[in-house]
């Protein structure tokens, strides 16, 4: 016999091992692969419980407070150290300065390593976001990130997909505001006077035309 008696065994195992495995790779590029692949929802459990609902919401903090480098580099900066010690100190007058929830920061403080915060949104890495681009632009915090100071804890709230980027290149009067009301999350158009009752898109019209914004929608204006 040329062949072994469990020959056809052997084939039949063969073949449902390469038709798993395509089912896998198949799986995978529709799941990752595409734009409906996202982060949405995604909540990780930070080292300090900040809450962004009392620090905006209710204390009324502006975002470049903490993120100090938004409107200038291309990447977002997380606050350092100093900037949370500046209120929560251990001083008598400090806030919560006895606080067990704040043991991570005195520690960072002492040792003068940083606070390892968990990273929470994600572009591709294959595409390249310029926040101080966007910012300057007119496109407010929300746009992306929703609305953080309803948020007790930070969450991925929109895909960040390649299909809702384009969504808004392709037309991004929509999400336009006047420059001072970029990071202020309880903007609303129908009270500002600014407009002078346009709606946003009717604004973000005339503001594209007045600043000559052209949103790329080519993948070179992303993807470098």
């Amino acid at each position: 016999m040329i062949f072994p008696k469990n020959s056809r065994t052997i084939a039949a195992k063969a073949a449902v091992g390469v038709l798993l495995m395509a089912g896998m790779a198949t799986g995978a590029v529709w799941y990752y692969g595409t734009p409906k692949y996202s982060r949405v929802g995604y909540e990780p459990t930070q080292p300090i419980p900040f809450s962004h609902k009392i620090h905006v919401g209710q204390v009324g903090l502006d975002c470049r407070h903490c993120h100090t480098n938004v409107t200038e580099s291309p990447h977002a900066n997380l606050p350092a150290t100093e900037t949370c010690w500046t209120c929560h100190g251990q001083d008598k007058g400090a806030i919560k300065h006895d606080s067990p929830l704040l043991a991570p920061l005195v520690e960072a403080k002492k040792t003068g390593r940083p606070i390892d915060w968990v990273r929470v949104h994600k572009v591709p890495d294959y595409a390249f976001f310029n926040h101080a681009v966007h910012v300057n632009r007119g496109v407010a915090c929300a746009s992306c990130h929703g609305q953080v100071n309803e948020m007790a804890v930070v969450r991925h709230e929109k895909p960040l997909s390649m299909a809702w980027c384009l969504e808004c290149h392709r037309a991004p009067e929509a999400n336009l505001r006047p420059g001072g009301q970029v990071t202020n999350m309880a903007w609303d158009w129908r009270t500002d006077p600014t407009l002078k009752g346009k709606t946003p898109e009717e604004f973000g019209r005339i503001e594209m035309a007045h600043s000559k914004i052209e949103a790329p929608v080519s993948c070179t204006g992303c993807h470098r």
